[in-house]
């Protein structure tokens, strides 16, 4: 048996998923006549209490696409230094918008309205012309971390008042939807737009949605045909995001719980520096001198526990569906007999 913690990307669609993807009804939705997709992103943009949506294949692309729609070449975007917009999209910001970045050094990933107000360029021709924000929450690299709506606010007013863009990364939202039992709606309220990911912690094989205003949508169809990613009969993967909206988002609770429980051994370890805050699902700790990422990672390989090296000295666990409690007990005496 392999317990694999490398991402919550691995897991296997269920059988009641499967079932629910085979009676799908589809049609051609570059037509827009694929109705399981059309009942998808009405779902969504529902939840949110937003106008429209639309799915694409990765959370990537609805992230890249929700930049070109905010910026101009020659713009520039506010982000944190370990936002997956910068860190993981392959240059994206400047390779399809032809814009730059501003990095902030925020709080495991959470920046605040002060930092953002010192980082907007001002109304200055040698100067890049700040137009958009981006939160990323949770934040992947901040081990899962959650911002407060509070703090999310404050940012919105400030993009309000100085009429800048303000996007949502919510590839793992719904894991700080629940862990801070908030609304998807308190969420719609605050961005322009938000990219939220199915294909993670709830567990579909594929597919993100990109949600905002009907006009943003209308542009971001044109883009996504712009990118390649217009589809055909996928009403095939969105029935898997009907059954994982309609069935996998209260359970991540189950997911929140296993990580605190494996957390917490990691931490009694004497090899262990320290273990970031757990508030979701991700667990990241860093190992003291003396044994490294990438040898911790291939000794629990031989326990058959796989994680992820994030760094020379950092390694990363992610929970999901397909992480039962005895699996996690079994993590536990392999981390307890190191």
């Amino acid at each position: 048996m392999i317990i694999d913690y490398r991402s919550d990307t691995v897991t296997q669609p269920s059988p009641a998923m499967l079932e629910a993807m085979m009676k799908a009804k589809t049609g051609d939705d570059v037509f827009g006549e694929d109705p399981s997709i059309n009942q998808l992103e009405r779902m969504t943009a529902d939840m949110f209490g937003m106008e429209a949506a639309i799915f694409c294949p990765s959370g990537t692309m609805t992230n890249q696409i929700a930049i070109k729609c905010h910026t101009q070449p020659g713009d520039e975007v506010i982000c944190d230094e370990s936002s997956h917009v910068y860190q993981y999209e392959g240059g994206g910001i400047a390779f399809n918008s032809g814009a730059s970045v501003k990095l902030l050094y925020g709080d495991r990933g959470r920046i605040t309205a002060d930092q953002v107000l010192a980082a907007i360029n001002p109304d200055d021709p040698h100067r890049a012309n700040t137009s958009l924000v981006s939160l990323e929450n949770t934040s992947n690299r901040g081990g899962g971390s959650c911002y407060d709506l509070a703090e999310i606010k404050k940012i919105q007013a400030l993009c309000k008042e100085k009429n800048l863009a303000f996007h949502l990364d919510g590839a793992r939202l719904w894991n700080a939807i629940v862990a801070k039992k908030e609304t998807a709606k308190q969420y719609g309220d605050a961005f322009d737009s938000i990219s939220v990911c199915l294909s993670k912690s709830l567990g579909c094989p594929v597919g993100s949605l990109l949600v905002g205003k009907k006009d943003l949508v209308k542009k971001a169809r044109r883009i996504r045909k712009a990118f390649g990613g217009g589809m055909r009969q996928a009403g095939f993967i969105a029935a898997a995001g009907i059954y994982a909206l309609e069935n996998n988002i209260s359970r991540l609770e189950e997911d929140h719980i296993h990580a605190k429980q494996i957390a917490d051994a990691i931490a009694t370890k004497n090899f262990v520096k320290m273990v970031l805050p757990v508030e979701t699902n991700i667990i990241i700790f860093e190992l003291k001198d003396g044994m490294t990422a990438p040898d911790l990672v291939a000794t629990l390989k031989n326990s058959s526990i796989l994680g992820y090296a994030i760094s020379p000295n950092r390694v990363r666990l992610v929970t999901h569906l397909d992480i039962s409690a005895a699996m996690v007990q079994k993590t536990i005496e392999a981390f307890n007999q190191l």
